[in-house]
């Protein structure tokens, strides 16, 4: 039957509140199952209704899917596309679909790539697909995270030629993005071996659950999601407390107040600053991770220099081996990636994985009728 789709109007109709959302029988198995904080099987398991329908709205994947979308506590999958459709339609609908198309019209279509890379966005461009029509017949050639090549056919779409039109652009817009992110993940991951590599939360507003996502579908790793899942002291932080050590102390301080049991990542810009970390190693349990900021240099000719942050490892290889995470930033990129990640970092940071990534070129085109 036809969902959202207003096929009189061309239009995507405003959605009801989420109690008269009816999610199907296969979503919900999916989300029990991918679910870890939610499933009836897990310690909460005696969560109201209403986290319950938070979690059929925020953590459902296609057991396809190579990555489990990842939890934020209160972003909302199926909003966001609904948002992007009803920003499309505005006030009026797609006029020029109601202009130019009889409302009966069927019509066949096909998604190509056309560049090389990692695909990401199937799972939202299906719901986009099942939110404005879940009569199209959406048949997918690739999984989430797949690699393709030049001329690849994606996915091949039947049904409503007005549905198809309307859709087009908010699928193409999440899938060529999220391809794009994914792509230079992979890049950047195989790059920066053996070090891991981690996005950072320079994402587009709105869509920071779908730039992580793809980052994951890459190959790379999630950072924290947002400023309530990781305690990350940056220098301004250190500043402001009046010093490393304070910080520290006020945070611990606020984690027992507060009954949080989250990770502590801190800054560090000098060697001093590395010391001084290592002088208060076990004061402080929930400190986990030292980042290790603009340690790398570039030099003339394109080289990179490593050496203060090899420095740096070197003055934390006691701590590290007693299970302190490392974190480079600063002048990452695929050129810099694998001497950075030869030098024993646990982590390489790279805000542009999400903040100038290059989308990857995907195609929509309805045949001839």
């Amino acid at each position: 039957m036809m969902k959202m789709w207003n096929s009189s109007m061309a239009s995507y109709a405003s959605p009801p509140a989420l109690g008269g959302i009816s999610l199907s029988s296969q979503r919900q198995r999916i989300s029990a199952r991918t679910c870890r904080r939610h499933s009836p099987s897990s310690s909460s398991s005696t969560r109201s209704p209403s986290s319950y329908s938070r979690c059929f709205r925020t953590c459902l994947s296609l057991a396809t899917t190579s990555a489990t979308m990842p939890y934020h506590p209160t972003s909302d999958a199926i909003a966001t596309i609904r948002a992007a459709l009803e920003e499309d339609a505005g006030d009026a609908g797609d006029v020029t679909t109601l202009a130019t198309i009889p409302m009966q019209a069927k019509a066949n279509a096909t998604m190509i790539a056309k560049s090389n890379g990692t695909v990401a966005g199937v799972q939202v461009a299906q719901w986009v697909f099942d939110e404005v029509d879940d009569q199209l017949d959406v048949k997918w050639n690739v999984n989430d995270g797949d690699q393709v090549e030049t001329g690849k056919i994606i996915a091949s779409i039947s049904g409503s030629a007005r549905a198809i039109l309307v859709a087009e652009r908010v699928v193409l817009n999440y899938m060529q993005r999220m391809s794009g992110i994914a792509t230079a993940a992979r890049a950047m991951a195989n790059a920066a071996k053996p070090a891991r590599v981690l996005e950072t939360r320079k994402t587009v507003p709105g869509l920071r659950v779908f730039d992580k996502w793809a980052v994951l579908l890459g190959g790379a790793e999630n950072h924290r999601m947002g400023l309530y899942d990781m305690v990350l002291i940056k220098d301004n932080h250190i500043a402001a407390a009046g010093g490393i050590r304070q910080a520290l102390d006020n945070t611990e301080v606020y984690l027992a107040n507060q009954s949080l049991d989250i990770p502590v990542e801190l800054e560090t810009r000098t060697l001093e600053e590395v010391r001084e970390v290592v002088n208060l190693w076990g004061q402080h349990k929930h400190l986990k991770r030292i980042m290790l900021d603009n340690m790398v240099k570039r030099v003339d000719g394109g080289g990179v220099d490593t050496t203060m942050l090899e420095e740096a490892l070197a003055i934390l290889k006691p701590l590290m081996d007693d299970g302190l995470e490392t974190e480079a930033s600063g002048n990452v990129d695929l050129d810099t990636a694998p001497a950075i990640g030869a030098t024993g970092v646990t982590f390489v940071s790279v805000g542009a994985l999400t903040h100038s990534v290059r989308a990857l070129d995907i195609s929509l085109n309805i045949e001839n009728v």
